[in-house]
């Protein structure tokens, strides 16, 4: 028995409790809660048509809903508050309430506390889902009983009764969701950070920061897996409370996860361990060699050789990274939705060895292009521009043509929506063509995330 669950359970019966948000966290929470006898209020921004599906599947609860605008003026008298990890924890509500003594958490946090089973978990700027994948993969190859979590879409407090110490947690964990945090997993992976969710986050600063609780509350005999080619990840090894690792595909390592003549290798004391040829990898692209030596470093304690070269060879594409669509009139349509930064787009553009029609723009994170813009100049031949950050793509774009002495051998055509986006690259392309939607942009401009954007853009390619 998890004493630990058992006895929050009897204490939160008697909480007056607000959980802010009906996302995908905190929906199965409330129903989890609910099933418990809870008294819970729910606070959402949205108005009541717009959520009346799920009030009506919490009818059987004790639940109250405070809806719309101004949601948040019945905050008041709380004893727990969970809140969705896109609200910051800093708004005036939350610190009136935490000075009346309510505690402010979330769905994350207190899994953490209570969770029984070791959590291996993945952050990053770029990689995080496909790096959490990879290792749930090969951790369920080995013959663990799993389960997969956290940002990448399923929340895991509601399924926690089920849960045991021989079990294995692997989890995506947002900046957003780090924040807060004051528990580590076993096993931390960064793959690596750049500029992201400024938005969101008041600095730079403060979003590294927030990564950092991926590793800083570990205790003695847990590991953090670094990437050596990332500036920011690589001078953070040192802040690694005991165990850490790098892994690189640009050096060999003395210690870690590296490539070494096209080959993904291991080294440590034991010698060198090598696994499988880059090019043998089902995923394509550079971006994805970097992924799998993460996971292949954060598993080397639970994973054999033998089986990562298995899971190496055998693991499809995943939806919305870089995921084929269909090929029509001899015309290749790739949805890479989750690009919703400027470095996951240069990644996915530098997997293809040839110049593609691409589809960018959407939700304005507050972050830099600049960087993007030498890529979309050699491997761009149409680029294809929607959303808030249209310009921006394109200033950041001919700002770097400016230095270059040469003109643009690529055209760039504006449009409203993704289906004109759509339709527009559908009439571009040529037998051979490679039509790309990887948006280098958040979705909210347009789409509630970026899984609807790219099911969306499949949806409109499929009927063509």
């Amino acid at each position: 028995m998890n004493q630990k669950l058992e006895a929050y359970k009897a204490w939160i019966k008697n909480q007056r409790v607000a959980v802010i948000g009906l996302g995908i966290s905190n929906t199965p929470l409330v129903e989890y809660l609910g099933r418990l006898g809870v008294n819970i209020t729910v606070f959402d921004k949205s108005e009541p048509e717009a959520l009346k599906d799920k009030i009506q599947a919490l009818k059987d609860y004790n639940v109250e809903f405070s809806l719309g605008k101004d949601y948040l003026s019945r905050l008041k008298g709380f004893d727990v508050i969970f809140k969705t990890p896109i609200v910051r924890p800093d708004i005036p509500e939350f610190l009136a309430e935490k000075e009346r003594g309510a505690t402010i958490t979330s769905e994350m946090e207190v899994f953490f506390d209570l969770c029984p089973a070791e959590i291996l978990a993945v952050t990053g700027s770029d990689g995080k889902t496909t790096t959490t994948t990879m290792i749930y993969e090969l951790m369920k190859a080995q013959g663990y009983h799993c389960y997969l979590g956290g940002n990448i879409g399923t929340p895991l407090l509601n399924r926690i009764d089920g849960i045991t110490s021989e079990d294995k947690i692997v989890l995506e964990l947002s900046s957003f969701q780090l924040l807060t945090m004051r528990k580590s997993p076993h096993v931390a992976v960064i793959t690596n950070l750049s500029p992201n969710h400024l938005d969101v986050h008041t600095s730079m600063e403060e979003y590294v920061d927030a990564k950092k609780n991926i590793y800083r509350h570990q205790q003695k005999g847990d590991l953090a897996v670094f990437n050596a080619d990332n500036a920011i990840t690589n001078a953070l090894k040192q802040e690694a409370a005991d165990q850490s690792v790098f892994f690189s595909r640009t050096q060999e390592l003395k210690t870690g996860a590296f490539l070494k003549n096209d080959i993904l290798c291991y080294r440590d004391d034991s010698g060198t361990t090598e696994y499988l040829h880059k090019k043998e990898l089902a995923l394509p692209g550079d971006h994805n060699v970097e992924n799998y030596l993460a996971a292949i470093a954060a598993t080397k304690a639970y994973v054999s050789a033998d089986t990562a070269v298995r899971v190496g060879k055998s693991l499809k594409g995943i939806e919305h990274r870089i995921e084929f669509v269909r090929e029509l009139n001899g015309v290749k349509y790739y949805n890479d939705s989750i690009g919703s930064s400027p470095s996951r787009t240069m990644a996915t553009l530098n997997a293809f060895d040839q110049r593609v029609i691409l589809i960018a723009g959407g939700y304005d994170k507050k972050i830099p292009y600049d960087p993007l813009g030498d890529v979309l100049i050699e491997k761009t031949k149409h680029l294809i521009l929607i959303g808030q950050t249209a310009s921006l793509i394109e200033m950041a774009l001919m700002r770097r043509l400016k230095g270059k002495n040469r003109g643009l051998d690529l055209r760039i055509t504006h449009c409203s929506t993704l289906r004109q986006a759509v339709d527009c690259a559908y009439l571009s392309a040529k037998p051979g063509d490679i039509v790309l939607l990887s948006p280098a942009s958040a979705s909210f401009d347009m789409f509630k995330n970026f899984e609807e954007r790219g099911r969306k853009f499949k949806e409109y390619v499929m009927a063509l």
